[in-house]
């Protein structure tokens, strides 16, 4: 057995690894995939290829675009999820904040630096036509710790994927100003450059088993009732957030490529460009 260590958000999103490891069927192919749920998000997966805690990741585009380019040694080997992502920007129900407006200078909290929560700051104050430089940060690690903190008022506003956060929203704890989408396709697949290099035939069949089961599972019977019970949604919000979401087979390519990291260079989350061979590789 071929044992691959990958990491995600534990989120809707990634529901098709779950499966496809529970179904046994990379366990068919000789791997052993090791899944690991880590709520921190982006941040924490870019530390842990970094430090060869996983060999794969399924990551925020943004997150790991810009970590490449500062070094990690890792490639995006796929785009997983090609429509945007819906950050929702939530503020504390019984605060005064009731437009996106009302957040101008005010302290973001953000799950770690370098993750999608900080990443998307700067894209929703480009947006609203803010200051980018003077964004005020409080790492909060968790949605957890983003409760604590708009809560204690040591933050002001969070923004985290509109549905997941839910929720939270439905039980009066955050109140939901806006929505911001990442102008790029939500998640790629990333791979560390050592483990690609040693087993670029175990990460292709990884893909092939994958893809088959992204490509089909919107038409998986009752797939709506069972995202709703294991992610303690309401039945509408996911069938909502299914007919959004739209998972991709494809390899990221230059042009698309070229086009995101423009995006992250304009919005100050980047200040050098990296070429597409450095940071993207086809298998």
């Amino acid at each position: 057995m071929k044992t691959v260590k990958i990491v995600g958000v534990p989120e809707h999103f990634n529901l098709p690894w779950h499966l496809c490891i529970e179904n046994g069927e990379f366990e068919t192919e000789n791997i052993d995939l090791q899944w690991k749920n880590i709520p921190e998000g982006t941040g924490k997966m870019c530390q842990m290829l970094r430090d060869g805690e996983a060999d794969m990741a399924v990551i925020l585009t943004e997150g790991i675009v810009k970590d490449i380019l500062a070094g990690n040694p890792s490639k995006i080997v796929q785009i997983y999820v090609q429509s945007p992502l819906i950050w929702g920007i939530h503020v504390s129900a019984k605060s005064d904040f009731h437009s996106i407006k009302d957040l101008k200078s005010k302290k973001v909290a953000i799950s770690r630096l370098g993750s999608g929560s900080q990443l998307m700051a700067y894209v929703n104050a480009n947006n609203q036509g803010w200051e980018t430089d003077n964004l005020e940060f409080e790492i909060v690690n968790t949605i957890d710790g983003a409760v604590q903190a708009l809560t204690n008022e040591t933050a002001d506003y969070f923004m985290w994927e509109h549905f997941m956060t839910k929720p939270l929203v439905d039980q009066g704890i955050f109140r939901r100003v806006g929505d911001c989408p990442t102008p790029w396709p939500s998640f790629v697949i990333a791979v560390r450059d050592e483990f690609l290099k040693k087993k670029p035939k175990v990460i292709e069949k990884i893909l092939e088993i994958i893809n088959k089961t992204t490509h089909d599972f919107t038409q998986i019977p009752d797939i709506d009732k069972t995202l709703a019970e294991l992610f303690n949604q309401k039945l509408e919000d996911i069938q909502e957030w299914l007919k959004l979401t739209h998972w991709s087979q494809k390899n990221l390519t230059e042009k698309a490529f070229i086009k995101i990291q423009n995006q992250l260079f304009d919005l100050g989350i980047i200040d050098k460009k990296s070429t597409f061979v450095e940071t993207v590789k086809a298998l």
